[in-house]
């Protein structure tokens, strides 16, 4: 039997399928089986699963329309290689056909880096009322051109209680401080708020395989969902120092990664754009609504 060729429903994919997996916003399914090339990490012989997902936080506020991760400009190839953002939070019902889970905090996101990179992200923590979604990131991007140049880029994501307060380049300054394992702080400041989150972990971490230019998919990132991990948000008084304490959370489920490189010593950065490209890439363009007049010139994806 052939399998199929786009989304099929989940008995008819059980049927079908002998080893893969189906994936769309709202469902996940699969299956597959050691094939004994990967005989440097400890495994189970085989997995299968399927679960739906409600969302909860997208990425901008609740109710409203929502925003794309890298601005405007992400609907052309100019940050390519880069990644999406579509669903910061969500809760989860399913079977793995070993454990039953059900509001299992999920997120959905598309990687593809090639330099160094961290990563840390979370949507399980104590000391709020409400759900609470953090998105961190750091890395070097490459610089559209005939010369290869790249910058710093960054950007630190917080929903919480209905709101998404975004620190991104193009509305302020995001500074990192992480260490080659171990330790990963993050400060921000986009003008109206300031952010800061610190994590470590004491866990050796996973390896694990990722897309480059040099040599395929291979190891390139390390990570572990044992993360200790302190978020905290204020408001912005008009000298640039800490006001009103808005958010104040710990967590012990911390997804913290590293990647790329690779790099040795602790890794300081700093991501910042000049105000006319700032105000530029963070201009409120809405890509679907001039597209909307002009389908045939629509990029794929969009």
């Amino acid at each position: 039997m052939r399998p199929p060729t786009k989304e099929v429903p989940p008995q008819e994919f059980d049927e079908r399928v002998l080893e893969g997996f189906q994936v769309s916003p709202l469902w996940h399914q699969g299956f597959i089986r050691d094939d004994g090339r990967t005989d440097y990490v400890e495994t189970v012989k085989t997995a299968r699963w399927q679960y739906s997902t409600r969302p909860v936080y997208g990425w901008g506020n609740v109710g409203s329309k929502q925003k794309s991760t890298a601005g405007w400009l992400a609907a052309f190839p100019v940050f390519e290689p880069h990644w999406q953002i579509c669903m910061a939070g969500g809760l989860s019902t399913g079977i793995n056909y070993a454990f039953f889970f059900s509001k299992s905090i999920v997120m959905e996101l598309e990687v593809l880096e090639k330099t160094s990179m961290c990563y840390v992200q979370c949507n399980v923590f104590e000391g709020a009322s409400g759900e609470v979604a953090l998105t961190a990131a750091g890395g070097l991007r490459q610089i559209p051109g005939p010369s290869e140049t790249f910058e710093n880029a960054a950007l630190v994501g917080v929903h919480y209680d209905g709101i998404f307060y975004e620190f991104v380049p193009w509305n302020g300054v995001v500074n990192w401080e992480i260490f080659p394992w171990g330790y990963w702080y993050m400060a921000a400041d986009n003008g109206t708020h300031l952010v800061e989150l610190e994590a470590t972990t004491k866990d050796l971490g996973t390896t694990l395989r990722a897309p480059t230019a040099e040599a395929g998919l291979t190891p390139a990132y390390k990570d572990t969902c044992f993360g200790v991990l302190k978020l905290q948000i204020w408001e912005r008084r008009y000298d640039g120092t800490k006001g009103k304490l808005i958010l104040d959370v710990t967590s012990d489920m911390a997804l913290v990664e590293v990647g790329g490189g690779p790099w040795f010593s602790t890794w300081k950065g700093k991501a910042s754009m000049p105000e006319l490209v700032s105000r530029t890439v963070g201009a409120p363009i809405d890509m679907d609504g001039i597209f909307r007049f002009a389908p045939l010139f629509k990029p794929p994806g969009l």
